[in-house]
């Protein structure tokens, strides 16, 4: 059992729901990744996702993209975001997954990948452009490590596809809200319920909702038909602020709106 297993296990016997905050890796830089990821474990996220930054981004809206090209152009490099990663794990309260491409796991060698990972104490990945018809390999390697291979399921994908695709996931479900990119929305789609019904009877995973979600009204409106919902854009565009206010007020303002999210989630 992988360390996202026990977490969504200790959630479900608290009758509780997860919040999955995203923070992009060096942006603004690898110190406010670390307080960033300090502070949300401290309020309450069930896993924290880690965006690596990489040039050619699947699916991230303008505001997740452009925290990657920020990151880029000060040359961070995956070793450093990784030591990063492993300098708060050993005292964080919940698992860390990273959000990353199969062309960067696929350069370093996915077995280096997967070493220099659990070495940061990372326990999963989200790699958005690994096709599942590619992924029994990789998916093999992560279930032989009990490292949680998160996978996407979108409104656009077929039943069929869909069913393969959690067939080869492990940790939990990433659903899609939205056809499109990241980013924060007004409003969400009216047919998210029924879709994640319809995925939740084909797995025992839990299923937690990303792409738009960015206020407790979302959240309220979402958290009866999944286990967890994914914020990224809303905590990212905050953290970039560090740049022109004090971290310290910057990490503040960050958990607190996490609060809101947990009130919404589980209040």
């Amino acid at each position: 059992m992988s360390a996202v297993d026990r977490a969504f296990e200790t959630l479900r016997s608290q009758n509780k729901k997860a919040l999955v905050p995203f923070v992009t890796a060096g942006d603004p830089s690898l110190e406010i990744t670390a307080a960033a990821l300090t502070e949300l474990g401290k309020r309450g996220a069930a896993v924290c996702e880690v965006g690596i930054p990489y040039s050619d981004p699947i699916a991230d809206g303008p505001v997740i993209q452009a925290s990657y090209t920020r990151a880029l152009d000060k040359k961070i490099k995956l070793k450093s975001i990784l030591e990063t990663i492993g300098s708060v794990t050993p005292n964080l309260p919940c698992p860390v997954v990273t959000m990353i491409s199969y062309a960067i796991i696929h350069r370093h060698g996915p077995e280096k990948y997967l070493d220099m990972a659990q070495a940061a104490g990372v326990s999963g990945a989200i790699v958005p452009d690994l096709l599942v018809e590619e992924s029994d390999a990789f998916a093999k390697l992560c279930q032989e490590r009990d490292f949680s291979l998160i996978q996407l399921v979108t409104p656009t994908t077929s039943k069929e596809r869909a069913k393969k695709i959690v067939e080869t996931s492990t940790g939990f479900i990433y659903y899609v809200s939205v056809a499109g990119i990241t980013g924060e929305r007004t409003e969400l789609p009216t047919n998210i319920v029924d879709n994640v019904k319809w995925l939740k009877s084909q797995t025992d995973l839990p299923i937690c909702i990303g792409f738009g979600i960015n206020k407790p009204e979302h959240v309220h409106m979402l958290k009866e038909a999944c286990d967890g919902v994914i914020v990224g854009s809303a905590i990212v565009r905050r953290l970039c602020e560090a740049e022109t206010k004090p971290q310290e007020q910057v990490i503040q303002e960050v958990g607190d709106y996490a609060d809101s999210l947990l009130e919404a989630l589980n209040g």
